[in-house]
């Protein structure tokens, strides 16, 4: 069985978990394709594939709009196959309900968005990194970590990622994919 992840990235973090993604599901038996959604050639064909993985991150309660259109233009193959959806932001990483909530609503968005439904969901902490942020960007994430009871020394940067929560979602949805019904 073969399976195909695309996604979409704003600084990197989202890019690096499908490739770790990628080789859980290579050591697992799981032949993988790991390509962005929107890199100047066209976009990937999922039909080819017996499963399909799409991740993004959530910035300013949006996915990345290459993702996001990505979905739609393919949303009729993605709902016709077992396709599954990584949700990446630092909501997954808070210890509140309206972290949660908020991880949610952005999901909720995103599948009327994009006409659609994922068989299966996993929302993975994202990542802070201070090293890559303007003073402003910064100070905002030093806001957001303070709330939510996250690291603030910026002169860090962090990685919030369960790796071995995201590597039980990605083996696990593959291998229910591959049983027999």
């Amino acid at each position: 069985m073969r399976v195909l992840i695309v996604y979409g990235t704003t600084e990197g973090h989202t890019r690096s978990l499908c490739h770790f993604a990628a080789r859980a599901l290579g050591e697992a038996g799981f032949p993988t394709a790991v390509q962005p959604a929107a890199s100047g050639r066209s976009p990937p064909v999922p039909t080819p594939y017996d499963a399909v993985i799409l991740a993004a991150s959530i910035h300013v309660g949006r996915y990345q709009p290459p993702l996001v259109a990505y979905a739609r233009e393919q949303h009729e193959v993605l709902n016709a196959k077992p396709a599954a959806f990584i949700s990446v932001s630092l909501s997954a990483a808070g210890i509140t309900p309206p972290d949660w909530e908020t991880c949610d609503d952005c999901i909720a968005r995103f599948e009327h968005e994009t006409l659609w439904t994922p068989k299966a969901v996993h929302k993975a902490a994202g990542a802070i990194r201070y090293s890559q942020y303007d003073f402003f960007k910064k100070l905002a994430l030093k806001f957001i970590a303070a709330e939510r009871g996250l690291p603030i020394v910026t002169s860090r940067d962090y990685d919030l990622t369960d790796y071995d929560a995201l590597s039980r979602f990605v083996t696990g949805f593959a291998s229910e994919v591959q049983a027999p019904r």
